[in-house]
C-alpha cells in the first residue's frame, strides 16, 4: 500500500492511515520507518497523535508505551502489543505492507 513520498514525512513524525484497523507510519528522529495498528491497546487512542522517542511512542491519553520495532508495550497501562507491518521505501515513496491476522487476545 502506498503511503506518502519520503519527503512527505519528514523525520519526527507519523501519518496515519485509513485501514481498517487503522495502521500509523512513524518516520523516527534517527530515520527509522516503522508501521503499527495505531489504536492504543489500552484505550481508544491514536497513536499518530503520540509522541515518539527513538524506537518508542507513548500514547497522547494515558501514557502507554510501545515499541514501534515489536509493537510490545512496556506492560504498565497497556497489556497487548500492538501488531505490527512492513515497511518499504521504493523510488522515494514509502509503501506498507500490512500485516495479515490479528494478535492473540
Amino acid at each position: 500500500m502506498h503511503v506518502c513520498a519520503l519527503a512527505d514525512l519528514p523525520r519526527g513524525t507519523a501519518r496515519r492511515l485509513p485501514t481498517t484497523p487503522p495502521v500509523s507510519v512513524f518516520h523516527t528522529a534517527d530515520g527509522g520507518l516503522y508501521a503499527v495498528d495505531d489504536t492504543c491497546t489500552h484505550q481508544d487512542a491514536s497513536l499518530a497523535d503520540g509522541w515518539v522517542e527513538d524506537c518508542w511512542v507513548e500514547c497522547p491519553l494515558h501514557a502507554a508505551v510501545f515499541d514501534l520495532r515489536t509493537g510490545e508495550s512496556d506492560g504498565l497501562l497497556a497489556r497487548r502489543p500492538l501488531r505490527t507491518h512492513t515497511v518499504h521505501v521504493v523510488d522515494g515513496a514509502v509503501h506498507v505492507e500490512l500485516s495479515v491476522g490479528a494478535l492473540a487476545p
